[in-house]
């Protein structure tokens, strides 16, 4: 039981600051409660696809085939799939981690899980298609065209300033999930 409570006090202690605030200004804690409502839906509605995707991904790509593709040595073409992966996502950024994980368990290079990992949170084809109509192909290509470059040297930064002790962990512990 004190492991439990050890394990989730953050969740327990927000939910007693909740319940404070909610008694000193109930409007403020009802909105909490509502916002907190809101995300614990949204997690609900995109969490199982990801799963369910990522089982899928275990089962049907063989390791041996990511490890070819997307593993060390796969220099532009793994920087590119990285890129096509992680734009062709759909969902929030939390949803990136599980794949991510899959994805060390295939022995995909670091590199290029953290170019995946960028590309998810930045090129999202959904997201440029919104700019292009909301704010001109100009200013999407633009943006589209400093953030690849920005993406995969920022990538090549981490990676290089990591050990392989560091990285080797990183995979122990996907190896695990």
């Amino acid at each position: 039981m004190k492991n439990l409570i050890k394990k989730y006090r953050f969740f327990v202690g927000t939910i007693i600051i909740v319940g404070i605030i909610t008694m000193i200004n109930k409007e403020l804690g009802l909105k909490s409660l509502g916002i907190a409502g809101f995300s614990f839906k949204e997690m609900a509605l995109v969490i199982p696809p990801v799963f369910m995707l990522l089982g899928l991904l275990d089962v049907w790509v063989p390791k041996e085939t990511m490890i070819k593709y997307m593993g060390e040595g796969s220099g532009i073409k793994g920087i590119i799939l990285s890129i096509i992966i992680g734009s062709a996502a759909a969902g929030p950024l939390y949803g990136a981690f599980p794949v991510a994980a899959v994805f060390m368990k295939k022995g995909v290079e670091f590199t290029n899980i953290l170019i995946f990992i960028g590309a998810w949170s930045t090129t999202k084809i959904p997201m440029l298609l919104f700019e292009i109509s909301a704010l001109g192909n100009t200013f999407a290509i633009t943006r589209l065209l400093i953030d690849i470059p920005g993406i995969i040297i920022i990538a090549y930064i981490l990676s290089a300033f990591a050990s392989k002790d560091e990285i080797n962990r990183i995979y122990k512990n996907a190896e695990k999930l």
